[in-house]
């Protein structure tokens, strides 16, 4: 039996410490690490500047292109690529993975700008690092009760209408479609003029669904009034303190501003996205869960019935493991 005070947070501080003490003292001692260090001496005078900068600045090194580790390490980028295959890596980007597996502790992911002397993997690594950088931004931000309000909202709502402008009119889109497929009577509108005549016709039990990356559109703003003096319920998925989540039922925040008057907006637009995804599979594991009295998903449309439409057997009956999922194994799996 435990009876010292406060012996949760003290447990806590004794994990953090010995954690940082680790830290400390070990550094980055993974095995690439330590095989860089006892390759060093073999290596040419200018792989071992190249060495000395991983060494010192490991975690760096990890976001950083072939451009900047050769201007760090005062060497060409040839040099950068002689040194990784002297230790064994096909390439740069082999060298990395194999870094990141070593280094203790979470390696940080960071937004990192595109340039014109980026090769196209670089810019590939740039964008796929920064979505990523991105959604685990989100993550760490998700409020549980706001969720569970969201999908209560959406789970007794009559009639479900997504509402969004300009590039996040194919996040609405792909919302009607999810909800569709859950057998639920909803619409997407992207047109402003179209979507305060469909807010107009809404009434008490339906829900709004109003996807904007500012929360600042006065045509999605005049909706949320229209919505709400008809008695319907708003659910926004939108940037925090912004005029349109003050308006909302519910609130889901995404806070990734993009300039959408010099960039395109990709990173955002795959936030809310992934949003629509989680109210889509909470909405379905409510559903599931409901029993007889929940609308059951096989039966709100065939395409997710026993069988497929060729007659071949679907994920609930392909094997003991799989049917554990259902009847959500078609709505989270890849498409045939």
């Amino acid at each position: 039996m435990i009876t010292a005070e406060h012996a949760t947070f003290k447990g806590a501080s004794a994990i953090l410490e010995a954690q940082l003490r680790s830290l400390q003292t070990s550094g980055a001692a993974s095995a690439i690490v330590g095989q860089i260090r006892r390759a060093r001496d073999g290596l040419s005078p200018a792989e071992q500047r190249v060495a000395d900068h991983v060494l010192a600045h490991s975690r760096k090194v990890l976001n950083d292109p072939i451009a900047e580790i050769a201007r760090a390490a005062s060497v060409s980028q040839p040099t950068v690529i002689r040194f990784c295959r002297s230790l064994g890596c096909e390439g740069l980007s082999d060298f990395k993975l194999r870094l990141a597996s070593g280094l203790t502790g979470t390696v940080p992911v960071s937004h990192t700008q595109v340039t014109q002397d980026d090769s196209m993997v670089e810019l590939g690594e740039k964008v796929l690092g920064n979505t990523a950088s991105a959604i685990l931004q989100v993550r760490s931000q998700l409020n549980r009760d706001m969720i569970d309000r969201s999908i209560e909202l959406l789970l007794n709502a009559t009639r479900i209408e997504f509402f969004a402008i300009g590039h996040y009119g194919v996040v609405a889109q792909d919302a009607q479609f999810k909800f569709l497929r859950l057998g639920v009577a909803c619409n997407a509108y992207v047109e402003p003029r179209l979507q305060l005549l469909a807010a107009q016709t809404l009434k008490a039990g339906d829900v709004a669904v109003l996807i904007s990356s500012s929360g600042k559109l006065p045509e999605l703003i005049a909706v949320a009034d229209a919505a709400r003096e008809r008695g319907a319920h708003v659910l926004a998925i939108t940037a925090s303190q912004s005029p349109l989540a003050k308006k909302a039922d519910a609130a889901l925040i995404v806070d990734h501003v993009e300039d959408v008057a010099t960039h395109l907006p990709m990173i955002s637009r795959i936030l809310h996205l992934l949003v629509i995804d989680m109210l889509a599979v909470g909405v379905a594991m409510r559903r599931d869960h409901a029993g007889p009295a929940g609308l059951a998903l096989g039966a709100a449309h065939p395409d997710l019935d026993e069988t497929d439409a060729d007659g071949r057997p679907s994920a609930r009956r392909a094997a003991p493991g799989i049917s554990l999922a259902s009847p959500l194994a078609k709505l989270t799996a890849h498409s045939r």
